[in-house]
């Protein structure tokens, strides 16, 4: 029988979010309009990179972003198969070919060592993920792009907040890719953007996210009628005033946030580190702390989730390894155990709840039902 019932995640949206969409339903733009603006100058001076484009989703941002420099059939894309698939579905997008690099086996990130051993002639990018929260060895990543003249593309969709080395996404690579999805550190039940350092992708993507037209409907607004013109086949992908209008609060209250969610993750390392058969995750500088994982024996997964869930506890699994998943195995024939730290790491991972503000005692709660679970 279930006692209790913990959520995997609770957004964190009130008044604030209320009071800021009544504004945005007052005026003329719901769409692609002044707050998106608001929003983008915002999110760049946050993260210090100069240039942030707000697009529909992280999917297509990180789709939009090959396809602008270039990336197409023949091309090669390395990226990590520990990730959601929409990372290297996005290299298929565009007609190139992603290659899966293994993963560092205590974080789960992408391991720059094997990145080097995919590189081919026909490797055009690196796109890294900073998977559940903190960011990979971008330093070490960004040495590579450059020996080998390559792109580095960073998915950052598990959080913009987070720090490594004095760095933040999209700092070194050429562009970072962020998401707002429901479950995301910032949310907007979807949308997305991309932030970037180069002035002349940042062009080209604001034509791309509106159909490739010159001028979008709030620039021609307000005076006499300006002419429009397309200037290239682009997509239906930007994020909307609606969107934006949700997603302005939460940056003033961004790191306390991301504190409350520190909080939880450092009560759940206490109670389980040293407990047999749980084993945790390595944190690497400051983290977003987007999802809090753990790896449970192989093999007995399945049983500790029915078990999980019977206590009346949601969880999730970031991510089973993406070349064991019938589209990819069968598409690319990569066996298990080509990629063995992140087939080992997708068989065994379970992502506990966690959200800002989750009670001391429903972290307890979860802790002892895993812990039973596991033994």
């Amino acid at each position: 029988m279930i006692q209790r019932k913990v959520d995997f995640y609770r957004h964190d949206l009130g008044e604030a979010e209320l009071d800021s969409l009544r504004e945005t339903l007052g005026t003329t733009f719901l769409t692609l309009g002044p707050r998106v603006g608001v929003f983008e100058r915002r999110l760049s001076e946050a993260l210090g990179v100069p240039h942030v484009v707000g697009v529909s989703s992280c999917t297509l941002g990180l789709h939009m972003v090959l396809y602008a420099f270039g990336v197409g059939p023949g091309d090669e894309v390395i990226t990590t198969p520990m990730s959601f698939i929409s990372t290297p579905n996005a290299a298929l997008y565009v007609g190139a070919t992603p290659v899966f690099a293994d993963v560092d086996p205590a974080t789960g990130a992408i391991d720059p060592e094997d990145v080097v051993r995919k590189i081919t002639g026909r490797t055009k990018a690196i796109l890294c993920v900073h998977l559940y929260g903190q960011l990979c060895n971008v330093r070490e990543l960004r040495t590579i792009a450059d020996r080998y003249g390559l792109l580095l593309i960073e998915d950052a969709a598990h959080g913009f907040e987070a720090e490594r080395d004095g760095l933040r996404p999209g700092t070194l690579g050429d562009a970072a890719v962020f998401s707002f999805y429901a479950t995301k550190t910032l949310t907007s039940g979807d949308g997305g953007a991309v932030a970037t350092s180069n002035p002349e992708l940042d062009a080209r993507l604001r034509r791309l996210r509106n159909h490739g037209v010159s001028k979008d409907a709030a620039s021609r607004y307000g005076g006499a009628y300006q002419h429009w013109d397309m200037m290239e086949l682009g997509f239906k992908g930007a994020l909307t005033d609606i969107e934006a209008s949700l997603l302005l609060p939460q940056l003033d209250r961004a790191e306390a946030r991301r504190a409350r969610r520190q909080a939880a993750v450092e009560h759940y390392e206490e109670r389980l580190r040293g407990v047999e058969g749980v084993t945790l995750m390595r944190r690497e500088g400051k983290s977003a702390h987007h999802l809090f994982p753990v790896l449970v024996p192989r093999g007995r997964r399945e049983e500790i989730l029915v078990k999980l869930g019977q206590a009346g506890i949601g969880c999730a699994i970031n991510y089973r390894a993406i070349h064991t998943l019938t589209y990819y195995r069968e598409r690319f024939r990569l066996p298990e155990e080509a990629l063995p730290n992140a087939a080992e790491i997708g068989s065994r991972t379970i992502s506990l709840p966690l959200w800002p503000g989750i009670p001391p005692e429903d972290v307890d709660y979860v802790c002892d039902r895993l812990i039973e679970a596991v033994a």
